[in-house]
């Protein structure tokens, strides 16, 4: 049996900065000591721990996660406090929210632990969706599976009121200097943003206005670096765009508002 000195000395031995820390949330988790060798075994080999332990903490919230399945990074905090403001100016009325490109759904599961909604989730990865399913079914709610838009049912057309996406924006060339947690561990199709890594922004924003009610908020993560790009695929949609940022959390959201439509009936 593994002391939690030699749980940390192996974590170490591995590259795991946070040693100490990572040793105590195997601990707590595992269910018997050859499960803590287990896990040391696969974090050594390069595994993120949210995947060796099987959940991740986003916003409070703890989701469930299946090897391969994106890891939710602390940045997407932002995302949810701009996604929940949004949905709660709504009030009394109950919004609906589509967490699109979902990985494990926990942006819309944080989002609905706050404000009470009509929650959708989409993603394209089979196994995301699965592991979506498992999460989201707690509170209600479902995930779909499909390219984009194309996942979600016709209903909502023109009724969400907050649509918010962590879409993959890492540009296909600089996925090989990625950490070997994430170009080994987690989906491509979850990390490649094309060329300028904004490939998959541009689509959101194109097909946005269709899916959003009047004054509909779209909410899409980017990095410092892509913002301007991000901002302009929002705005060459017809939507107003402005960014938001978080230097502590080192997050960017830019925000497309559809404005009202006299001839766009809820």
């Amino acid at each position: 049996m593994l002391t939690r000195d030699q749980l940390v000395a192996g974590l170490r031995a591995a590259g795991c900065v946070y040693a100490e820390d990572e040793a105590d949330v195997i601990l707590a988790t595992a269910s018997s000591p050859d499960d803590v060798a287990a896990m040391l075994a696969r974090r050594a080999a390069g595994s993120p721990l949210e995947q060796v332990v099987g959940w991740a903490e986003l916003a409070g919230v703890r989701v469930r996660l299946e090897p391969g399945v994106f890891v939710p990074r602390r940045r997407s905090e932002l995302l949810v406090r701009e996604a929940v403001a949004a949905a709660a100016a709504l009030a009394p009325r109950r919004p609906v929210v589509v967490d699109l490109c979902c990985g494990s759904g926990a942006l819309g599961l944080a989002v609905s632990a706050q404000v009470d909604c009509e929650l959708h989730a989409a993603d394209v990865d089979p196994v995301a969706v699965a592991c979506a399913r498992d999460n989201l079914v707690h509170v209600g709610a479902t995930a779909h599976q499909g390219d984009l838009y194309d996942a979600l049912p016709t209903s909502l057309l023109g009724h969400v009121d907050v649509l918010v996406v962590n879409a993959p924006y890492v540009p296909t060339d600089e996925i090989a200097l990625l950490p070997v947690e994430a170009r080994e561990h987690e989906a491509r199709v979850a990390l490649d943003g094309g060329a300028d890594g904004v490939a998959v922004h541009r689509r959101v924003a194109a097909g946005a206005s269709a899916w959003l009610d009047d004054g509909g908020v779209l909410l899409i993560e980017t990095s410092d670096r892509q913002e301007p790009l991000t901002a302009q695929a929002v705005r060459s949609a017809g939507l107003d765009a402005w960014s938001v940022r978080d230097d502590d959390l080192a997050a960017c959201v830019v925000v497309g508002h559809r404005r009202g439509d006299p001839d766009h009936a809820r």
